[in-house]
């Protein structure tokens, strides 16, 4: 009987250790693409996303210009925004950036505090791309993949 007890507990701790190393959602909470009604297409595949928010595409098929919102990578959301986009921390998204942009390939990203700031530049800028937590009314939502949220 005791045997069968340390057998039920070994499992259990080891059970308990598995679940706690195999995370149910990674990444945080959802992300939602957000789009201005000009240059930015409605639909993408993650490949071309994630080419465009790593300032790989300057331009979009219309020919206007990629602009790039992004929450600092401080917040909540740029944290989660630079592993589940860019597969980076937040630090390696900095020098990632701060690179490209020294040498000349590519604008740096707005960065912003909030959503409703990010949402706002969003809406008032031809060709701006953000990524924010919820759909917003004064911005397209683009679909990646055939989804709202990533």
């Amino acid at each position: 009987m005791h045997m069968a007890r340390l057998y039920r507990l070994t499992f259990f701790l080891l059970f308990g250790c598995v679940m706690s190393h195999t995370p149910a959602r990674a990444q945080g909470p959802n992300l939602v693409i957000i789009g201005n009604g000009r240059g930015v297409p409605s639909e993408m595949n993650l490949t071309q996303l994630k080419a465009t928010m790593r300032g790989e595409k300057l331009r979009w098929p219309d020919g206007s210009k990629v602009v790039i919102a992004l929450l600092k990578p401080n917040t909540p959301t740029g944290q989660n925004t630079s592993k589940k986009i860019y597969n980076m921390s937040a630090n390696e998204l900095n020098k990632y950036w701060l690179a490209l942009v020294f040498q000349g390939r590519a604008d740096g990203p707005n960065f912003f505090n909030s959503e409703a700031d990010l949402a706002e530049f969003v809406a008032q800028t031809p060709g701006a791309i953000g990524v924010v937590t919820q759909p917003v009314p004064s911005s397209k939502t683009v679909i990646v993949e055939g989804r709202k949220f990533l």
